[in-house]
């Protein structure tokens, strides 16, 4: 099934320079990138993003440093599009805990900070990179960062092998 992922390269990713390795793993997989954009996020678009939900699951100090993290700094917000795209994306960036990330993953690649580290100085954890966790959640998500008319349908030269309409 087609889908899209949202996937945010967070204030932590730009700082460190590795936009464009993370980018370029994504394309490697013959993820087709339907948006992309550079911001400084508002609060209140951090907000809709990092969900009462979370607060829910998470409680709600834990969703106002995540807000703090992601709102810290530049972020790199992407739309990409493939086969079962949620599911390849979060097996790509990894675990949310660098510390445990699986090394191959892009948080087991590059970042090491453990939940213990950032619980200690009162921040959020900083792990580079988000992906939408379902299907429904990346709707809603790719919803907050991009209005329908900045999203960019085209048909890349390799769908032609991978994705086959009936």
């Amino acid at each position: 099934m087609v889908q899209r992922s949202l996937i945010l390269l967070k204030p932590d990713a730009l700082e460190r320079g590795i936009v464009g390795e993370i980018i370029t793993r994504f394309e490697r997989v013959g993820a087709k990138m339907v948006g992309m954009k550079l911001l400084v996020s508002e609060k209140d678009t951090a907000g809709k993003h990092y969900t009462d939900d979370l607060a829910k699951r998470r409680g709600e100090k834990v969703r106002e440093l995540m807000i703090a993290m992601l709102t810290s700094g530049p972020i790199v917000a992407i739309a990409f599009e493939g086969i079962d795209m949620v599911e390849v994306a979060r097996k790509m960036v990894g675990g949310t805990e660098p510390k445990t990330a699986a090394p191959g993953t892009i948080r087991g690649d590059y970042a090491h900070i453990s939940f213990k580290h950032a619980d200690e100085h009162g921040i959020g954890v900083f792990n580079l990179i988000h992906a939408s966790g379902n299907a429904e959640e990346a709707v809603s998500e790719v919803a907050v960062w991009f209005k329908p008319e900045e999203l960019v349908d085209y048909e890349p030269a390799f769908t032609k092998f991978t994705i086959r309409s009936k």
